[in-house]
């Protein structure tokens, strides 16, 4: 597994050796043990409870603006993975997004700006599955359960996958 860490610009004087030392092995991804930040504490030199309190810090001071999780579907089984892009009314996105969220197999839920007439689509939900029938499937289920029969939309296949990474602060660290 690999941590998404995105970084912006910020005043790097608070920044010390151990937190580049800490942003290093977090950019690597979080070790898939029950406890991850003991595991990259044991490997600094650090308590747990000061790994937590830094990443906390950075990222209260926006050095880390944002953590998520990069997962690797292909890798688990899940070869087929659409992009289903909604044009939704605006008035309807955020119950609409609520929704979809809800289905664990919507990976990725988000709002995105129209683009005119070409790109009228606003609201956009990631699925993967085992092969394009099964995400097919999903969509229907999707579509009935939040009663968006109605709105137009669209399923984008992936047709290759690109490399996953996270940050990497080794280059420009603050």
């Amino acid at each position: 597994m690999e941590l998404n860490v995105r970084q912006r610009r910020v005043d790097s004087t608070g920044i010390d050796a151990h937190d580049r030392r800490l942003l290093e092995q977090i950019q690597e991804g979080l070790p898939l043990v029950p406890r991850p930040f003991a595991d990259i504490a044991g490997r600094l030199g650090m308590a747990e409870a000061e790994v937590i309190a830094r990443i906390e810090r950075l990222c209260g001071e926006g050095v880390i603006k944002r953590m998520g999780v990069v997962v690797r579907h292909r890798s688990l089984g899940y070869d087929a993975n659409a992009m289903v892009v909604w044009d939704v009314p605006d008035t309807r996105v955020d119950a609409l997004g609520q929704c979809f969220a809800r289905f664990p197999f919507v990976t990725l839920c988000y709002q995105r700006p129209r683009r005119g007439a070409r790109w009228p689509y606003n609201l956009f939900c990631m699925i993967h599955g085992k092969d394009r029938d099964a995400v097919l499937d999903k969509v229907v289920e999707l579509t009935e359960a939040c009663g968006v029969g109605e709105v137009r939309h669209q399923v984008l296949f992936s047709r290759r996958c690109f490399k996953q990474r996270g940050a990497n602060y080794r280059r420009g660290c603050p």
